[in-house]
């Protein structure tokens, strides 16, 4: 937020420097982001009138001007050179006299002014504009200042440039500072500096039929000449309060009267007309925002409710938006009974009814729009508006016929005459906020601040404050006021205590608290240790958004319905994440267009998926699953240019040994599977103790066509696993040397092509071989050519080494062959083997 300080004085005036008041506010909560002057140094510029305005005789566009600057001309008008467009004799201008130093240029150093000639008539000073004094981007021509400013006048006393402008970065429960009253009344309490005036309390006579003193036959009258509009409140969880008031016959092109305009230039506020000045004006003021209907475009009464599905609405930015059942609204009933929306409740109105220079009739609305029911809409339609930004906080619902008084007192002023009316106050009070008392204990105030407090200083607090309490021994209990939106728990209490006394009074003393390390269980690792031993396989470690394209979840992890986001950071990364396989075949793309040759990369992170089963806690949220993920993704060379090995690229198989040794010493199985992103027959589910805890395999040629990469050096190879299965790490059991020999029997079965090596390697651990049998490892495959002899049609030769061993007793030819032969006939039954030669 931001405001002049000669704004914030004129309420509360401590009597500290402007860096003081800075950081104080910033110690009390309310970070000062920016302290910037309002104009550069400069001296020597006065008010002046130009008397005469004549054509220079040698030059078409400069103008020979006389200018009176009062005691700075005591022997006559000045003569003057100018070449801006609007000089002319009776207009008032700021004059840099001989000696006077504009600000500063690109240099850095003040530019003088010194008598001169141009076009051989000499010129004594300078006739400047807004920009040359650097108080506004016009460039135009001279800065025209009012007819009454008085001549010779110092132009920075004139128009009060020794000013400084604050801005202030408020946290999202500081509410009630959102305007220049709110921050006095803050810095009232923290200074004991009283506040100089209050906000003006006008209140506006309505327009009555004489001789009449029946309030029936009042509203009656006046509900013939279109003095009351009617409201429906049909949403009381969307609209506490709703105030408004009928004013007519106004004149809208009225200008707005330049103490305004200044006022709100130094908020950031630029003035549009003076209609929608004077609402923004109050907002800053008070922060109350409002909104001016005209009256004439509104067709029925109104009616404050949810939107419904498919309606539409072209707000005053321009944007046309639909709303939903989850955004307010504001309706114009027509006589048809149609429901039109012309407004946006609490964030923007409409284009439709908006106040023009035609306007004549207005309706002013101010209301108490629940700030769940504001918060998150605006960013939902890729806009925020001041007024969002303060209900969404909270606005005192207590106060929003003053402030329709004070906006019509305003209009009345800037924009009235003779026959404007105005209308009763319609105030509509559905479901105004209860505030529940908070009880403070001081002994419990003081532990958590860290030093002693008494009763007294607490209850000293909440005086400053305008808070109404009750006391008891050792217990303050505090009604919160209307404005306080914030104070619900002993804790926010606490905190306005000490935000009072002053964070700076706390004592210097080193922290004292227990210490106790949080011990990993011996049987687990941790999530370092994980990237430690993924980058140890030479692969880098990639940070991703967590934010992806909706097409990289519909083709890449097969989710047709991710989680959207309501306000995505850029309009391609729309939706969560529910794999990690896309933004690592991003990564590869990135890599690959600036040429790298080898990308071997992984990411560690959260997914999100929709589940119903999930339940609110410190750490989940509810219907959502948030599991840990590891994924990787390897293409190019198995290794970096080197000479010792033929280079070849990585291939399934490489990876599938990567993702084993993640997992050492415990054994998954890969079991053939099919994967949204991966080749459906060089993909495999990986299975840890019967449960799939991921996929690995080459990325599918139908998206490797489709992103874009590089035919011809052959696919990716990704995989991703769950964290916590590679967390797990069994602890080892120590075994004594054995004392005898192994024996290695090797055998060589013939089987069909539809065996896989881990049913054949099963069935033959699974043998009963007394528990001889210790590894059985395939290191040979033999495929003959067709009409070979011992060989089926589709059948293929394995070589295993089976390891047999007794702890006990030496082997003998005897047992170990009685052992193969079971394990041979395990996987006769089994799989179908045979021995070869048989």
């Amino acid at each position: 937020m931001q405001f002049p300080e000669s704004w914030l004085r004129e309420y509360c005036n401590p009597e500290l420097t402007t860096q003081e008041l800075a950081d104080l506010l910033t110690m009390s909560g309310m970070e000062v982001e920016e302290l910037q002057p309002v104009a550069p140094p400069f001296t020597g510029i006065v008010v002046a009138e130009i008397l005469t305005a004549d054509q220079h005789p040698n030059a078409d566009k400069l103008r020979v001007c006389t200018v009176a600057a009062g005691p700075f001309s005591k022997d006559g008008p000045l003569q003057i050179v100018c070449g801006a467009p609007n000089a002319r004799a009776g207009i008032k201008i700021p004059l840099a006299t001989v000696g006077a130093e504009l600000p500063p240029g690109e240099d850095g150093k003040p530019f003088k002014i010194g008598k001169g000639k141009l076009r051989g008539v000499e010129s004594f000073g300078m006739l400047c504009s807004a920009r040359e004094l650097k108080i506004a981007d016009d460039h135009g021509g001279l800065l025209e200042l009012p007819a009454d400013a008085p001549v010779g006048t110092d132009i920075r006393e004139y128009l009060n440039l020794d000013d400084t402008l604050f801005t202030l970065k408020l946290t999202p429960n500081l509410g009630h500072s959102l305007s220049v009253y709110g921050i006095a009344r803050e810095v009232s309490a923290l200074t004991g500096a009283p506040l100089l005036k209050a906000l003006p309390q006008s209140r506006v006579s309505e327009h009555l039929p004489p001789y009449s003193t029946n309030p029936d036959s009042r509203r009656s009258w006046q509900r013939e000449r279109g003095l009351i509009l009617d409201v429906s409140i049909e949403a009381p969880d969307l609209c506490g309060r709703f105030s408004g008031r009928v004013v007519r016959d106004i004149n809208a092109k009225a200008k707005t009267p330049q103490w305004m305009v200044d006022r709100l230039a130094r908020c950031g506020q630029r003035p549009v007309s003076a209609l929608v000045d004077i609402s923004n004006y109050v907002m800053f003021e008070t922060g109350q925002p409002s909104h001016i209907f005209d009256l004439d475009k509104i067709h029925g009464g109104l009616v404050v409710r949810w939107g419904r599905e498919g309606e539409s609405l072209k707000l005053l930015n321009g944007n046309t938006i639909t709303v939903d059942g989850q955004v307010g609204v504001i309706a114009d009933e027509h006589a048809d009974g149609r429901q039109v929306v012309e407004s946006l409740a609490g964030i923007m109105g409409g284009d439709a009814t908006a106040v023009g220079d035609d306007t004549k009739n207005v309706y002013v609305e101010a209301a108490f729009w629940w700030p769940d029911a504001v918060a998150g809409r605006g960013r939902r339609f890729n806009f925020s508006t001041d007024a969002g930004h303060r209900y969404e906080r909270g606005v005192d619902p207590a106060q929003t016929v003053a402030r329709i008084e004070r906006i019509t007192q305003l209009i009345l002023e800037i924009c009235g005459g003779e026959a404007t009316a105005c209308g009763p106050v319609t105030d509509v009070q559905p479901n105004l906020p209860a505030r529940s008392p908070v009880a403070l204990r001081v002994a419990r105030a003081a532990k958590v601040i860290g030093m002693p407090v008494t009763q007294a200083q607490c209850a000293e607090v909440f005086r400053r404050l305008g808070l109404a309490f009750t006391e008891a021994e050792g217990v303050l209990t505090v009604t919160p006021p209307s404005w306080r939106f914030d104070l619900e728990i002993e804790e926010d209490l606490i905190e306005e205590v000490i935000r009072v006394i002053g964070f700076d009074k706390l004592p210097l003393s080193a922290p004292l608290a227990p210490v106790s390390a949080r011990v990993r269980p011996e049987a687990q690792r941790g999530g370092h240790a994980l990237r430690r031993a993924v980058a140890a396989l030479d692969y880098q470690e990639t940070i991703n958004f967590s934010f992806v394209e909706e097409r990289w979840e519909a083709e890449l992890a097969g989710n047709l319905e991710p989680i959207r986001l309501l306000n995505p950071i850029a309009a391609p990364l729309s939706v969560m994440r529910s794999s990690l396989l896309g933004s690592l075949v991003q990564v590869l793309r990135h890599n690959l267009a600036r040429r790298a040759t080898r990308v071997r990369v992984f990411e560690l992170g959260r997914v999100f998926r929709r589940d119903a089963s999930v339940q609110t806690s410190e750490q989940t949220v509810v219907g959502i699953d948030q599991p840990l993920k590891v994924a990787g993704l390897a293409w190019g060379p198995v290794e970096p240019l080197q000479w010792g090995a033929r280079e070849r690229a990585v291939d399934f198989f490489d990876v599938k040994a990567d993702v084993e040794a993640l997992l050492a010493p415990r054994v998954a199985t890969f079991v053939a599977a099919e994967h949204p992103a991966m080749h459906p027959g060089r993909c495999a589910r990986v299975e840890l103790d019967g449960r799939t805890i991921g996929f690995v395999g080459e990325l599918h040629p139908r998206w490797k066509q489709g992103y874009e990469l590089p035919a011809g050096q052959g696919a990716p190879v990704l995989f991703e696993l769950d964290v916590p299965a590679l967390l797990a790490r069994p602890v080892p059991a120590y075994q004594p040397v054995a004392r005898q020999q192994a024996v290695n029997r090797d055998i060589a079965l013939i089987v069909g092509e539809a065996a896989g090596h881990d049913a054949v390697i099963g069935s033959l651990l699974a043998a009963d071989t007394g528990g001889l049998l210790r590894s059985a490892r395939l290191f040979d495959v033999y495929r003959p050519a067709p009409g070979a002899a011992g060989f089926q049609p589709g059948e293929r030769s394995l070589a295993i080494r089976l390891e047999l061993l007794d702890d006990e007793a030496p082997l003998t030819d005897e047992r170990s062959d009685a052992a193969v032969k079971a394990a041979i006939e395990a996987a006769r039954q089994a799989v179908g083997a045979r021995l070869r030669g048989e």
